[in-house]
């Protein structure tokens, strides 16, 4: 079996290159070899070849492992297990069209020491609406937005400050926290407050409501207060505790389009501490009806 190449060489570079050195050299091989511009019969292998020389050396961590065992650290198959688990960080394929890209350290993807590998599919296709990649990227600059919770619920315009300029933002309607929204070339992922009534639960919303035990025993209605208006909510005689109501289409719009989630209300019942000499006659009248009703059966 042939040595394989050096990843250094591969790449032109030497083992003291800065990540911007690192990075132009593959961005010029990517383009001189990639098969879409190049049709010679060695440009896909000279460009895998790049690819994954490009992917180790571009981090910190497996340059530093590469450097101190070579390449059987990173050999496919033949029993080694590399720091990759599997051995290939490939998963099996090799090449660009193989890739599951993240920078959030989700599981399945790797990283390209902070670089995005489809800034080269823009220059091959014409741009960012051009290269095919462009829905799976997720390397933009993130900054983050705080907004309340009612704001993330009904959606709100925000003005941030993004590279010293003030810029204005429109937050859609049910957003939640950590969600990533697009914005030109940056992701603004919004923080969420949380509320003191409502909890949410995806697009869901809950919140709990207190009735006392005769309200319980009797039956009633509330003034229940959702995120889009107050509602009234009628509770049957009989009610027992943790009674959960739910309120179909009362909840989160979905940013997507999809269906509303719906409000529950959880019910509790509240336990006076104290009682009047009539309200203990009476409870003590209850209760012995309450007897006299089971001794019937």
């Amino acid at each position: 079996m042939a040595a394989q190449k050096d990843y250094y060489q591969i790449l032109g570079i030497d083992k003291n290159a800065s990540p911007d050195e690192i990075k132009r050299a593959y961005r010029k091989l990517a383009l001189q070899f990639h098969p879409d511009r190049n049709k010679s019969k060695d440009a896909d292998l000279k460009f895998k070849e790049v690819t994954r020389a490009y992917e180790v050396i571009s981090d910190p961590h497996k340059k530093a492992t590469y450097d101190q065992l070579g390449h059987q650290a990173f050999e496919q198959g033949g029993g080694q297990q590399g720091p990759f688990g599997g051995g290939s960080p490939f998963g099996g394929q090799q090449g660009p069209f193989s890739y599951t890209y993240t920078t959030s350290g989700g599981a399945g993807g790797f990283d390209f020491g902070g670089s995005d590998p489809f800034d080269i599919f823009e220059q091959f296709f014409g741009g960012a609406g051009g290269s095919p990649f462009r829905q799976r990227r997720q390397a933009h600059p993130a900054y983050a937005v705080t907004i309340s919770f009612m704001e993330a619920v009904h959606g709100v315009q925000k003005e941030v400050v993004i590279d010293g300029k003030k810029q204005k933002i429109k937050i859609p309607a049910g957003v939640d926290n950590g969600t990533r929204i697009r914005f030109e070339k940056y992701d603004i992922v919004t923080q969420v407050e949380p509320h003191s009534s409502f909890q949410r639960e995806g697009f869901n919303i809950v919140t709990e409501e207190h009735i006392s035990f005769p309200q319980a025993v009797l039956g009633t209605s509330l003034d229940v207060k959702t995120v889009h208006e107050n509602i009234t909510l009628r509770i049957p005689s009989g009610t027992q505790p943790e009674t959960v109501f739910r309120l179909r289409g009362k909840g989160v719009k979905n940013p997507r389009g999809g269906e509303a989630g719906d409000h529950y209300v959880k019910i509790k019942i509240r336990i006076s501490k104290s009682v009047s000499p009539r309200q203990k006659e009476l409870l003590q009248e209850f209760e012995e009806e309450s007897s006299k009703k089971k001794n019937w059966f």
